[in-house]
């Protein structure tokens, strides 16, 4: 297992548990999980349905608090702040991808990427979101509005939009989701390009093996807990994880490292 705790960073969740309700209807989402993501780094997050995948990015993206543990960006514990305090970081710090674009229709590309800036009340570079906007290929599109876009686009919009505060981390949930296989691989390759050349730190949560295989790091959860991940993943290397996960979440820590070294050849 990869926790460890390296100075460079960007998001790090110490022995994080959520818990909804109470009582005998309490029901555990996340069991002490400990994880961190590297400043530079694109990071899939993996497993079965109700493997707590959700939460994870809710709390690891200050959306949600957890019950107990931490959870550092940038060393900052988001613990420490107030809701209008957080939902300022969040906005300025906290990048934001989703399968829905959440585009508003009316506006044209240039306003929406730029309106992240806007509602923080920063005047937008225009020189940078002209940059930003030819990075994902849209710079003969930008006075376009949605509904003249394809949904592969939109997506590259979405991306714009939440690379233009510059921020910490940018939490992609789904991004592909709604995507056929072409346009979903254009949106991927575009997403290790901003790891590489912004070193931006991306954390995608997906259900995908294939989109997986485009990260440099695959986390796996299953039932709250992490489980296990690798590094350099294929999609069938992915799949064939997840076959096994519902078993690995009964093993201890030594016969989980066992394995998952057998399978990653050693590579850790």
């Amino acid at each position: 297992m990869n926790t460890t705790i390296a100075v460079d960073d960007t998001v790090r969740l110490d022995a994080v548990h959520k818990v909804y309700g109470q009582g005998a209807n309490a029901v555990t989402a996340l069991n002490g999980v400990s994880l961190s993501f590297q400043r530079g780094s694109f990071t899939a997050v993996m497993g079965p349905s109700g493997s707590g995948k959700s939460t994870f990015l809710h709390c690891a993206a200050g959306l949600d608090r957890p019950t107990s543990g931490t959870v550092l960006l940038d060393g900052d514990d988001l613990g420490d702040y107030d809701e209008t305090t957080l939902a300022k970081m969040r906005r300025e710090r906290i990048g934001f991808i989703f399968q829905a674009f959440n585009l508003l229709p009316a506006l044209s590309v240039v306003q929406n990427v730029t309106l992240p800036l806007k509602l923080a009340g920063r005047r937008p570079d225009r020189k940078r979101v002209a940059e930003i906007i030819e990075r994902v290929g849209l710079g003969n599109r930008a006075n376009n509005r949605p509904a003249q876009l394809s949904g592969g686009q939109q997506q590259r919009v979405a991306i714009a939009r939440a690379l233009v505060t510059e921020p910490a981390v940018v939490f992609a949930d789904e991004p592909t989701g709604a995507l056929d296989t072409r346009t979903a691989r254009e949106v991927l390759l575009l997403m290790q390009e901003s790891v590489r050349a912004l070193r931006q730190t991306i954390v995608m949560v997906t259900h995908d093996p294939v989109a997986a295989s485009y990260a440099d790091r695959v986390v796996f959860l299953a039932d709250g807990r992490f489980v296990g991940d690798f590094y350099n993943p294929t999609a069938e290397a992915v799949a064939e994880r997840m076959t096994r996960l519902g078993a690995w979440a009964d093993e201890t820590p030594a016969a989980q490292h066992v394995r998952q070294s057998a399978a990653a050849g050693g590579t850790y």
